[in-house]
């Protein structure tokens, strides 16, 4: 059964995880055999890519492949709003999805996140299509599906005023999106089990954890390491504690920094902070200045992100959110033992004691300065530790690498629509 797919994201990115695993989607779905089509805006990493005029009359534009993300892609006419943050809108989507539906004959669509109209839209759309089905008499196989890479309304991240439009929003779209919906993809059991408290049924609920791109891992051995020190000017008699994600407020890099001030005394430990600048970028700078145990790298590529996996002595993430973490999984993998703030996924994805150590949430600097000193003292823990670290991401890569989830998904599906003989798919993710 061959597939025509959807994928719903309101931009494309080189870094952000939820953008990438919208990508890679597309690059594993069609690996496998499948017409799959990322759709997205006109905007890439927060710029404007495509410009209006460049739209005409239909609204979207294809481009295969895209010369940003190298994938087919459909770029849709859109705006970035100032309420909710960091969010873009699609402009007249359900009429730019209906003539894709028509255009592409889409069988699968799949949006992801939350607090835009793409979600909203496709439910509203697949709800519409399925009643003009019943009314016509007409046989149109439709199955939907929703993954929010979901991030709860916590206190500790988010000021007031948002908390309360995500709690809103949470309020009015999900019981919208569960109701349509077919499947709801979660990114963690734990994630899973707050879809279910919302709402969701659990025969709608589906483990699915974004996936490790295989490409990524292939090349994981072949890296030397061997110059990365020395083009940053990093002694080879210290042991790297390594921070590697945006550089902005959620991710929390400036505790980093705080706890790099903390051990400024030892002269065995080099803290490395590297990422796009974000929003965050001029306080790390400006603290870590007077610092000469922390460098800052900038965006690395990809193969310098292996290097700096292979140097790292201890991988540290103080977030104040994160849905999972694939990160500490490429950490892991490189045998590096975590030190996690422990929020939200990061709490399934490194086990306490085993793989790393949890702290006491994002502004544990204390904490996180006292376990730092410990693996440095205790290599023999340290090593454990990442032997751990090593087996558990090896048990990602049997089960969550893109292709795989790919696999398994593609077969819910094709067992949604044999149960379902006149619905189409689509998948919200």
């Amino acid at each position: 059964m061959n597939l025509s797919i959807g994928v719903i994201m309101y931009q494309t990115s080189n870094s952000k995880g939820q953008e990438l695993a919208a990508q890679r989607m597309v690059k594993w779905l069609r690996r496998l055999g499948h017409d799959a089509y990322l759709i997205t805006s006109n905007y890439h990493d927060n710029e404007v890519v495509v410009r209006e005029e460049e739209f005409g009359d239909r609204g979207y534009v294809i481009m295969d492949p895209d010369p940003h993300i190298g994938i087919p892609t459909i770029r849709v006419k859109a705006y970035s709003v100032t309420w909710p943050p960091r969010r873009i809108m699609f402009k007249d989507f359900i009429h730019v999805l209906t003539r894709l539906v028509s255009e592409l004959k889409l069988n699968v669509l799949i949006t992801h996140s939350t607090l835009w109209n793409g979600p909203e839209d496709v439910a509203k759309f697949v709800q519409w299509r399925r009643t003009s089905s019943l009314l016509s008499g007409a046989c149109e196989d439709y199955v939907f599906c929703h993954m929010s890479h979901y991030q709860p309304p916590d206190p500790a991240y988010y000021e007031t005023e948002e908390r309360a439009y995500r709690i809103s929003w949470n309020k009015l779209m999900f019981p919208l999106i569960f109701s349509v919906a077919d499947l709801i993809l979660c990114v963690t059991p734990i994630e899973a089990m707050d879809m279910v408290l919302m709402g969701a049924r659990k025969d709608q609920v589906y483990v699915y954890p974004t996936g490790i791109d295989d490409d990524e891992f292939e090349i994981f051995s072949k890296v030397d390491s061997s110059d990365f020190r020395q083009r940053y000017g990093i002694p080879s008699n210290v042991k790297i504690v390594a921070y590697l994600g945006t550089i902005e407020k959620r991710k929390n890099p400036l505790a980093v920094v705080k706890v790099a001030r903390k051990l400024r005394h030892r002269r065995d430990v080099h803290f490395v902070i590297a990422g796009k600048p974000g929003n965050q970028w001029e306080d790390v700078v400006r603290e870590s200045r007077d610092l000469p145990n922390v460098t800052l790298t900038g965006e690395l590529d990809h193969v310098d992100k292996i290097k700096l996996i292979k140097e790292s002595y201890i991988n540290i993430i103080m977030s104040k959110m994160e849905a999972l973490g694939l990160t500490q999984i490429e950490f892991m993998y490189g045998g590096v033992p975590v030190i996690t703030s422990a929020v939200y996924g990061q709490r399934w994805v490194v086990r306490d004691g085993v793989d790393g150590f949890h702290v006491e949430g994002p502004e544990d600097i204390e904490g996180a300065a006292r376990y730092v000193e410990y693996l440095l003292d205790h290599p023999d823990v340290r090593d454990e530790l990442g032997k751990n670290a090593r087996e558990r991401a090896r048990e990602f890569l049997l089960s969550y690498t893109t292709s795989k989830l790919a696999e398994k998904l593609l077969e819910v599906y094709k067992l949604k629509m044999s149960e379902q003989t006149c619905r189409q798919v689509m998948i919200t993710v």
